[in-house]
């Protein structure tokens, strides 16, 4: 189980069972969204608990992101369309034991920026 917050608290949530896909996004939205690199993990949606007065924002037509009308921590992404809902991986307290897999929409990263590590890169 893994339990986490927003900076100022207002909205905490716990993940029930196995988190998967821990991965960096490194598209545009994900960048401008979260001031650099969005990292975050996966579950189904009926595996995690949030309280809190989360506002969803309606980024494209398909996916909306969760964050904190208060103090704007990042917290969640969801596809319309899919059973499960992405958490921010820097929203959890630690330790995680969880380990990053990939990186993902590396073909829009940011040019200030290079990606260092050995981890798998997916262009989209």
């Amino acid at each position: 189980m893994h339990h986490g917050s927003c900076l100022c608290g207002d909205i905490a949530f716990t993940v029930r069972g196995q988190p998967q896909g821990a991965s960096v996004c490194h598209c545009s939205q994900c960048r401008k969204q979260s001031g650099h690199l969005w990292a975050s993990a996966h579950v189904p949606r009926a595996d995690i608990t949030i309280t809190g007065p989360v506002r969803w924002f309606e980024a494209t037509p398909t996916a909306t992101r969760g964050f904190c009308p208060r103090c704007g921590s990042s917290l969640f992404w969801a596809a319309h369309d899919e059973d499960r809902i992405s958490f921010a991986l820097g929203a959890l307290n630690a330790p995680t034991g969880l380990t990053l897999t990939k990186h993902i929409f590396t073909a829009s990263k940011g040019d200030y920026y290079d990606i260092a590590d050995d981890l798998p890169q997916i262009d989209h």
